[in-house]
């Protein structure tokens, strides 16, 4: 849908489904014509004002609040008015009905998804990394994940990058002002102690990224997939980590006809689980489709977990599962039955051995998981990151490091040196939207909710 964003705009803002409370927004330039046309009053801003929504032919809709915020002290900077009602579905799309008939002389339309949000960012009500954390909070999955968006949504993440952007926009300005006075180019690096500011800004930059890696991993977590022959116990490694009954458990070989997919949290980190069918030649069409489905699992897997009956011989299809992997995926040997072995046995120093029964074995998976997620206990961070976030903060490190080159002692062309810092600046600069091409704009906001 193309948007032009002059036009006010509506959505029903509160979750699909029945609830307590549900909220219509409105945002645009002017609503105070509007408001009164809808309400028959003109509203004070910021005040709660209690009425009934009436429809064209002046009967209750529902009874409710009636909020106005002034431009431009609303979440979008706009004139906003949010008509806060009961949560049914069919009241808040008869009111929803009713603003746009109302609103049909003054141009009202239905928003786009993310539109109040992208007019916020779009005001300077709030830069790109903040726009892209209220996203994040909605769908924060654990507590630690939803303090950390929540620290983006604050600015956290932003101050840092703006910190580190003026450090080296400063720098520039007087290595560019050097550069009228080419005399004066060899003694500019000892003056201003170039090179020393530049290597505090790699060691800032370098704690951002790993602060930021960490973030990503709140966010995005693992996609793990427990894989291996029949009854070697795939189900009961999924319950044991899970810590309920979610898949059946029997002795009876191929139990498991298709995948059983569950979320869990370790240290804050989101861990899809994911149960297959065991792998071997299927005894019916049942069967075969549960058996081809994890293969397709295995290949789309950020981690295989390659579950083995520490008790019996490796099969064929256990060395298939290496060469179906996905090329970035990591394949972890685990051996179950741990309780089961003698002690005599020969142990394999690069596996884990484990008891999905007794529990032995589990916290050294859980913590390998962890290691592989990149999560480090002693440093949780204080934002919620995304990949494009990562690629813009190593673009910036890359040109810092250029920089750095062309300040040693055999390069000294500070021409290019100026230039690398311009663009590590213009590369910390996509992460707030100042440097930002409107196809990512469209990308990040289009991934919102219908009123946010």
């Amino acid at each position: 849908m193309s948007k032009n964003l002059i036009d006010p705009i509506v959505a029903i803002a509160t979750a699909p489904g029945r609830g307590g409370i549900g909220v219509v927004r409105i945002s645009g330039p002017d609503l105070g014509p509007f408001i009164f046309s809808l309400l028959g009053k003109n509203l004070l801003p910021r005040h709660a004002t209690y009425l009934d929504f009436l429809d064209q032919h002046k009967q209750p809709i529902d009874q409710g609040i009636a909020i106005f915020f002034k431009h431009p002290h609303s979440y979008t900077g706009e004139d906003v008015l949010e008509l806060q009602g009961h949560g049914g579905p069919a009241v808040l799309q008869q009111l929803l009905k009713r603003c746009l008939f109302v609103g049909h002389d003054y141009g009202l339309r239905l928003a786009a998804p993310g539109e109040f949000t992208e007019r916020a960012f779009l005001n300077d009500k709030i830069d790109l990394a903040q726009a892209e954390a209220v996203a994040d909070l909605i769908n924060a999955t654990s507590e630690a994940a939803a303090r950390a968006a929540v620290s983006s949504l604050s600015g956290e993440f932003s101050r840092r990058i703006n910190t580190l952007s003026a450090s080296i926009i400063h720098l520039r300005m007087l290595v560019e002002a050097t550069l009228d006075f080419p005399e004066e180019e060899i003694e500019f690096l000892e003056k201003y102690q170039a090179r020393q500011k530049l290597c505090a800004m790699q060691f800032d930059l370098d704690e951002i990224i790993a602060q930021s890696r960490q973030g990503m991993v709140l966010r995005e977590g693992l996609h793990v997939v427990l894989a291996g022959v029949p009854n070697v116990g795939k189900s009961s490694l999924l319950n044991a980590l899970a810590g309920q009954e979610l898949a059946i458990v029997t002795e009876i070989a191929g139990t498991t006809r298709d995948k059983v997919s569950q979320m869990i949290h370790l240290h804050g980190v989101p861990i899809t689980i994911i149960d297959t069918a065991g792998l071997r030649d299927a005894t019916d069409t049942i069967e075969s489709i549960g058996i081809s489905r994890s293969w397709d699992e295995i290949s789309r897997a950020d981690v295989v977990l390659h579950l083995m009956d520490a008790t019996q011989p490796l099969s064929d299809l256990d060395e298939k599962i290496e060469s179906r992997r996905a090329p970035q995926s990591v394949v972890l040997q685990v051996f179950n039955k741990l309780d089961l072995l003698p002690d005599t046995a020969a142990i394999l120093d690069e596996a884990i051995y484990i008891s999905a029964k007794t529990g032995a074995g589990l916290q050294e998976l859980q913590s390998k998981l962890l290691d592989i997620a990149g999560w480090n206990p002693g440093q949780e961070s204080p934002w919620l990151a995304r990949q494009r976030h990562i690629d813009s903060l190593e673009q910036s490190r890359m040109h810092l490091l250029l920089a750095q080159v062309h300040a040693s002692e055999n390069d000294r062309v500070l021409d290019l040196f100026a230039e690398e810092l311009r663009l590590a600046h213009d590369s910390l600069g996509k992460i707030t939207g100042k440097m930002t091409p409107d196809d990512l704009l469209g990308e990040i906001f289009s991934s919102f909710c219908i009123g946010k």
